[in-house]
C-alpha cells in the first residue's frame, strides 16, 4: 500500500508540474522542472526508504514465526520423547510382569503335578486303610463269634451297666449327704421358726380370706380328688387354703394383683355355685379383664387427689398397679402419693412450681410397676417410661435420680429425694422382712420362666413350694423330670432360704372341641 501511495504522488507531481509549466509559461519551465524533478527525486527515495522499512518488518515478521513455530515443534518433541520414555519403561514392567506370570504358572503347574501325586498316594493309602480295617473286624467276628449286630448290642448293654452303676453310685452318696446334713437341717428349721417373729405382720400381707355361705361349699372348691383346688391354683398361681375354719377360705400369695385377682375370682365362683375346671378358667379370665377396669380407676383416682394432670394412659394405668404393690411393707401407691404431697409442700415453701413438684413426687417411683417385668432398676425403668410419655426434663431427672443424692441438677430432683427419704423413714412406714420375702418369691418363679417350654410358674405355700406349668406338646415326660431337677438344682445354687423348697412340674395335655 506504501508504494501505491508513493506511485500516486509521483503522478501527482508530474501533473503539477505540467500545471506549473503551462501557468507560468516557458519562463518558469526550466525552474518547474528543476522542482518536479526535485520532487520526484525526494518521493522516489522516501519510496524506496518505505520499501526498505516495509521489507524489514516483513522479514522481522517473518522471523519470529519461524523461531516460534520452532519452540512450539521443540516443545511437542521434548513431550514426545518424554512420552516415549513412559511408554518404554511400561513396557519393560510389563515384561518383566509377564515373566514372574509365566514363573508362577510354571510353579502352580508343578504344584497340581504334586498334589494329583499326593492324592493318588493317599487314595491308595485309604483303600489299604479300609482293607486293613475290614480284614481286623472279620478276625475281632470270628474270635468273638458274633455278628456286626450281636456287638453292637453287647457294647450297649455293658455301658449300660456301667451308667446304672454310676448313677446307684451318686444316689447312695446323695442319701449319705443327706443324712450327713439332716440334723443341721433340722436344727435350722427350728431356728427358723423361733426367728419367724413377723409372721402376724407377713401374713397381713400376702393372705386374702373368701367367706363361704356354709362349710358345704369347701367341698365343691375341692372338687373330686382335688381336681377343683388344684385347677383354680393353676389358673390363678394362688394358694388355697381350706382348713377348719367355719365359713372361711384362705388365699395366700406374694403378688398382690394375682391374690385381688383369685379374691374376685373365688367370691364369683362361690356365689354362681358351678365350680369345675372350666368354670373357674372363664371366671378368671373375666376377672383379669375387669382387673384391667379396677387398676386405670385406682390410677385415674390418685391423680385426681394428688391433682396432677394430662397424664398419659400408660403412666395412669401404671399408677394404678402400684396400688397392689408394696416395698419394705409399705404400699408404693400410697408412698408414691405421700412423696407427691410432701414435694408440693417443699416446692412452696421455696417459691418453686408446685405442681411440677406433686407431678415429679407422684411419678418418681412408676418404674416399679414393671420392674418385675423388665431387667434394670426401678429408677431406670421408670426413666424410660416418662422419657416415652413426653414428661418435661425435671420430671424425668427426678424419677431417675431421686436414688442418688448429689447427682441431680435440677432443684425438683433434690425435692423428690427429700420427700422421698422423708416418707420412707417414719416410723412404722416399712418394714425390711416383707420385701426380702417378696423379692425371693419373685425370684423362684423368674428361675422357672428362664427355662423353655414352661409357661407359667407360680410360687404358692409361702415360698415352700414352686409350681410349674410345662408346655405338654414340646415337652416329654423324661424332658420335663430333667427340667425339675435343674430348677430345683439352681434354686439351691442361686437362692438362700429357710427349709425347703418343692418344686412340683405340671405336664397336662387338654384337648377342647366345640360343638356348633
Amino acid at each position: 500500500m506504501e508504494i501505491v501511495y508513493v506511485l500516486i504522488g509521483l503522478l501527482a507531481g508530474s501533473l503539477l508540474g505540467a500545471a506549473i509549466r503551462h501557468f507560468y509559461g516557458s519562463r518558469a519551465v526550466n525552474s518547474a522542472d528543476n522542482q518536479a524533478r526535485k520532487i520526484v527525486t525526494d518521493g522516489r527515495k522516501e519510496a524506496e526508504k518505505i520499501i526498505q522499512e516495509a521489507v524489514v518488518k516483513s522479514k522481522a515478521e517473518i522471523l519470529g514465526q519461524r523461531e516460534k513455530l520452532e519452540n512450539e515443534l521443540r516443545d511437542e518433541r521434548n513431550e514426545l520423547k518424554t512420552v516415549e520414555k513412559r511408554l518404554t519403561k511400561r513396557e519393560d514392567n510389563l515384561d518383566r510382569k509377564v515373566e514372574m506370570l509365566d514363573k508362577k504358572e510354571e510353579q502352580l503347574r508343578t504344584i497340581e503335578i504334586r498334589m494329583a501325586e499326593r492324592e493318588d498316594a493317599l487314595a491308595g493309602k485309604e483303600d489299604e486303610l479300609a482293607m486293613a480295617i475290614e480284614h481286623q473286624r472279620q478276625k475281632l467276628y470270628e474270635v468273638a463269634k458274633m455278628s456286626q449286630p450281636d456287638a453292637k448290642a453287647e457294647v450297649m448293654r455293658v455301658t449300660e451297666e456301667e451308667m446304672q452303676h454310676e448313677i446307684e453310685v451318686l444316689i447312695d452318696r446323695g442319701v449319705t449327704r443327706a443324712k450327713e446334713t439332716a440334723e443341721e437341717k433340722a436344727r435350722g428349721f427350728i431356728g427358723n421358726a423361733i426367728n419367724r417373729l413377723a409372721v402376724e405382720y407377713t401374713t397381713e400381707h400376702v393372705v386374702s380370706s373368701v367367706e363361704l355361705p356354709s362349710d358345704e361349699m369347701k367341698g365343691r372348691i375341692i372338687g373330686r380328688e382335688g381336681r377343683n383346688i388344684r385347677a383354680f391354683e393353676s389358673v390363678t398361681g394362688v394358694d388355697v387354703i381350706v382348713d377348719d375354719t367355719p365359713g372361711v377360705v384362705v388365699l395366700s400369695g406374694f403378688e398382690p394383683v394375682r391374690r385381688e385377682i383369685a379374691v374376685r375370682s373365688m367370691a364369683k365362683l362361690v356365689a354362681d355355685g358351678r365350680i369345675h375346671p372350666t368354670r373357674i378358667e372363664e371366671v378368671v379370665a373375666k376377672t383379669r379383664s375387669e382387673m384391667e377396669k379396677v387398676i386405670e380407676e385406682a390410677g385415674k383416682a390418685v391423680a385426681l387427689e394428688v391433682d396432677v394432670r394430662n397424664l398419659k394412659p400408660r403412666e395412669i394405668m401404671l399408677l394404678g398397679r402400684l396400688r397392689f404393690r408394696t416395698s419394705y411393707g409399705q404400699n408404693v401407691l400410697d408412698h408414691c402419693r405421700e412423696v407427691a404431697f410432701i414435694a408440693g409442700m417443699l416446692a412452696q415453701q421455696l417459691g418453686l412450681d408446685e405442681n411440677l413438684a406433686r407431678r415429679c413426687g407422684l411419678l418418681h417411683d412408676i418404674g416399679k410397676a414393671v420392674d418385675h417385668e423388665q431387667e434394670g432398676t426401678h429408677p431406670e425403668l421408670g426413666g424410660d417410661v416418662v422419657t416415652r410419655c413426653g414428661e418435661p426434663k425435671e420430671v424425668i431427672e427426678a424419677v431417675t435420680l431421686h436414688h442418688d443424692p448429689g447427682a441431680a441438677e435440677s432443684i425438683y430432683a433434690t425435692i423428690v429425694q427429700a420427700a422421698d427419704a422423708i416418707s420412707a423413714g417414719r416410723p412404722g412406714a416399712r418394714r425390711e422382712t416383707l420385701e426380702k420375702y417378696i423379692k425371693r418369691l419373685e425370684r423362684l418363679e423368674a428361675i422357672a420362666n428362664t427355662y423353655p417350654n414352661i409357661e407359667r410358674s407360680f410360687a404358692i405355700q409361702a415360698g415352700r413350694e414352686l409350681r410349674v406349668i410345662a408346655n405338654a406338646e414340646k415337652l416329654t415326660d423324661d424332658q420335663a423330670s430333667k427340667v425339675c431337677r435343674q430348677i430345683a438344682k439352681q434354686i439351691e445354687e442361686e437362692l438362700t432360704y429357710p427349709g425347703e423348697v418343692k418344686v412340683t412340674l405340671l405336664r397336662e395335655f387338654r384337648v377342647t372341641e366345640y360343638a356348633r
